[in-house]
């Protein structure tokens, strides 16, 4: 392959700041990463995908070479909304004190500017860039559409790489080999109104979903694994919404949230509060939605790849981890092997959202280090 110019990931991550792309991000910030990647050697693949409420998402699918080991990297331009408080607009991408400030510069702007100077600066291999507009958002036709129109061409990864920032004290620290998975239940328990005075002609709903919550509460899913910590079951709303006094009201409503590792399945766990509630109130209904399922990338080539990657360029050995929330390597891990690492987590999500210059320019030296050794 001829040679390609080089791109400078501090000037592209300042780019991709300055687009404001708050969930679901399209134009502006895909203008930006489409001219990087064309120029240095990449077939774009832009599309919309999903109808409302979901949708539509912008997506971008870029490739680049072929034979042998394909390496692909997913990630994310979309970003939380940035609340109050900025130093300076959250699409600045000002520099202060060796550091980059906007909204996304950990989560992941950085990172996935950082993989295109990689892919610069290194010119073998296949690779792929997997870039999604609803990471942030519902997550319905970001990376799941991109799945689709991958196995519409034909392109299938040998390795995953997935940008999230996972580095906790120093960047590479800390990789992660799998995540737990998310499931929302909501519970509704039906009663009758009726005058609080005359209980008898009325269906009080509220201690049977006491007593369905308390149920709840006492059940332990697991102690954990060796790769995982152990599931845990959250309530996270009660509601009655009844002004008066003097009222029984009609329902009450409780939503649950669990995270859970790899002994659990999502449509298990809604079954099993499910007959929770129906011993306490058998007219209760109950509907879950499964964010995703727990998924494991046991150690093995790609992990050890990134490892030696890091620490040939930091000296750390990172830990593997399965820690956090969930992330679309989910989606991604029912492909082929995925693993996280990125940048340091500290601020994303914060208002001073900043990415250390330094950190950018390591970060662009791991990412080719593991192009060279996926294209070995």
């Amino acid at each position: 392959m001829t040679a390609t110019p080089p791109l400078d990931v501090v000037s592209l991550t300042q780019a991709l700041l300055r687009a404001d792309s708050v969930t679901p991000a399209r134009g502006a910030v895909f203008d930006v990463l489409e001219e990087a990647l064309a120029g240095i050697g990449f077939a774009v693949d832009r599309f919309t995908a999903g109808e409302a409420p979901d949708g539509p998402v912008e997506n971008l699918l870029a490739t680049r070479g072929g034979g042998g080991r394909h390496l692909a990297f997913a990630g994310h331009v979309d970003v939380v909304p940035p609340g109050e408080g900025w130093t300076d607009s959250p699409w600045a991408g000002s520099e202060r004190g060796g550091l980059l400030y906007g909204r996304g510069a950990v989560d992941m702007k950085g990172a996935v500017a950082a993989f295109a100077a990689a892919a610069a600066a290194e010119t073998g291999g296949a690779l792929s860039l997997l870039i999604t507009g609803d990471e942030e958002g519902p997550a319905t036709y970001g990376t799941v559409a991109l799945i689709a129109r991958m196995a519409e061409r034909g392109i299938a990864p040998d390795w995953c790489l997935v940008g999230e920032p996972t580095s906790t004290q120093r960047l590479g620290d800390m990789m992660k080999i799998g995540r737990r998975g998310s499931v929302n239940i909501w519970v509704t328990v039906p009663g009758r109104q009726g005058h609080v005075a005359y209980p008898h002609l009325a269906d009080n709903p509220i201690p049977k979903l006491i007593a369905i919550l308390g149920e709840v509460d006492a059940i332990v899913l697991d102690t954990g694994n060796r790769w995982f910590q152990p599931s845990n079951i959250e309530v996270t709303d009660i509601a009655v919404g009844n002004p008066a006094h003097n009222v029984i009201p009609a329902k009450a409503e409780a939503r649950l949230s669990i995270r859970f590792n790899d002994e659990q399945s999502g449509a298990a766990l809604i079954e099993r509060i499910r007959a929770v509630a129906q011993r306490h109130a058998p007219e209760a209904i109950v509907t879950g939605r499964i964010s995703g399922e727990a998924f494991l990338t046991r150690p093995g080539a790609l992990s050890t790849a990134i490892a030696a990657a890091i620490e040939a360029q930091t000296g750390l050995v990172p830990e593997l981890s399965t820690t956090g929330g969930t992330s679309d390597a989910r989606f991604l891990s029912r492909l082929c092997p995925t693993v996280e690492f990125g940048l340091l987590n500290a601020t994303m999500h914060k208002v001073d959202e900043a990415v250390a210059i330094d950190d950018l320019r390591t970060l662009t030296a791991i990412y080719a280090d593991l192009i060279r050794r996926a294209a070995a």
